[in-house]
């Protein structure tokens, strides 16, 4: 089966080079959402049966998951680039490939997949993004209350039944966190009883998550309100579910027009999920219209500053920091950041220093002062987010821009070079430079 080219951690000879300097125009679509599919792919192993998944977004981290799904012994079938048909009635409990699972930050959601289908998982510690720790503490929380004893040692994580089943409880998470909601949510769905989840993170994919459980005869009530109830079942049905759009792609390519200048549909999106990023533009001074299902981002004026709080949904997502403070560097006067959910995410103030940002960073405070233009640089991706960040530097600078480590990258946004390009940017994919006939990726352009 053919899937997406994987990008491997060790590849550093993979690069973007931009050359920026040139307004966005034209219109984009948004594909399935990561944190989505990130879960909803481990849940389809809980299935008995063959699950049509519509809209799954073509990242490394999908087609990894995927992978592991295969090796635990599922059918996966491609039916076009961005639906797969997944079988997992004969899947077998055993150690999924390390190599792969140490890479993907979603690894914690086949803890609770597995104990769901077999009653016991072991799973290694999720790896993906470097930035700050990231504690599974809650995650360990909700598994022991549903009746798991949980281990984690030698980088893996170990958690088995009893009686080969997990039993409802109630569980209040002490933080409010997203993985922890969905891996419990995802465990509780075929445990024995009722199972309630107090002060529950409220994000469009936990919603997404529980619709998708629910089409394939689960019951979940509550997603998107702090109190998640669910009555655990004794199997689940295969189905067809169609993934929602990625809201922090959609407001990747919004910071991107309001940082770059010029006027950009973007298309594909439930501008719901959008509004605190929107409300945030506009004070900007960027024009945003929102239609049904699409959004119009527009700017020609100077940007002005602001200051941002992320937050837990519906507040500004942490998911759009690295994003909007790009676009702030670029504003006239001073804006204040302030970090409200992850200790650690300005790692990638000092690579927008060397395209000349200036910003000053204080715990989980950045304080910048807008400068007239960035100054292309060669600069690293240290993270997801913070690699987009760079590549909306790189739009806006004069000269060139190289931004390498782009696997991290490649692991959320879909044809992140082909979408730019289809809207005017001058971005090219650069692979080995010692094989030229590989240097321009295959792009799809629209």
């Amino acid at each position: 089966m053919h899937r997406m080219p994987r990008t491997s951690e060790g590849e550093s000879v993979e690069k973007y080079i931009i050359r920026g300097g040139k307004p966005l125009y034209g219109s984009v679509d948004i594909s399935g959402a990561k944190n989505a599919a990130v879960a909803i792919i481990p849940a389809a192993l809980m299935v008995d049966g063959v699950c049509r998944l519509e809209n799954i977004p073509q990242i490394s981290d999908a087609d990894m998951l995927l992978t592991i799904l295969e090796h635990l012994g599922a059918r996966v079938k491609m039916i076009n680039k961005n639906t797969m048909e997944i079988d997992c009635t004969h899947v077998r409990y055993t150690d999924a490939p390390y190599d792969l699972m140490r890479k993907i930050r979603a690894s914690y959601y086949l803890i609770g997949a597995m104990l769901g289908r077999f009653g016991a998982a072991k799973t290694t510690m999720p790896g993906g993004c470097n930035f700050g720790v990231r504690p599974i503490d809650q995650h360990i929380k909700g598994m022991t209350a549903l009746g798991a004893e949980v281990e984690v040692a030698g980088g893996f994580v170990y958690a088995e039944t009893q009686d080969g089943r997990l039993h409802g409880s109630r569980i209040y998470l002490d933080k409010v966190s997203v993985g922890a909601t969905m891996n419990i949510i995802i465990a509780a769905s075929m445990a024995k009883g009722r199972t309630i989840i107090e002060n529950a993170a409220r994000e469009p994919h936990i919603v997404d998550l529980a619709n998708f459980l629910n089409s394939m005869g689960a019951d979940v009530r509550g997603a998107g309100t702090d109190t998640v109830k669910i009555n655990g079942v004794d199997s689940l049905h295969g189905g067809t579910y169609t993934i929602i759009p990625d809201q922090i792609e959609a407001g990747t390519y919004m910071a991107a027009a309001a940082a770059a200048g010029g006027e950009v549909r973007i298309g594909n999106v439930i501008p719901r999920h959008l509004e605190s990023i929107t409300a945030k533009l506009r004070e900007m001074g960027v024009t945003v219209i929102e239609g049904e299902d699409s959004i119009i981002v527009r700017r020609s004026g100077p940007i002005r500053r602001i200051n941002v709080k992320t937050m837990p949904y519906p507040g500004f997502p942490t998911d759009m920091q690295p994003q909007i403070v790009s676009a702030l560097c670029l504003a006239n006067g001073t804006s204040v950041i302030t970090e409200g959910v992850f200790d650690n995410r300005y790692k990638y103030v000092n690579e927008l220093r060397k395209m000349g940002a200036q910003i000053q960073v204080d715990g989980r405070t950045a304080v910048i002062e807008g400068i007239e233009k960035y100054s292309g640089a060669p600069v690293a991706a240290c993270d997801l987010r913070a690699g987009a960040a760079m590549v909306i530097a790189g739009l806006c600078a004069e000269g060139e821009t190289q931004v390498e480590d782009v696997h991290y990258i490649e692991r959320g946004y879909e044809n992140f070079v082909g979408k730019l390009r289809g809207l005017g940017a001058d971005i090219v994919y650069v692979s080995d430079p010692d094989e030229p006939e590989q240097t321009l990726k295959n792009v799809n352009i629209g």
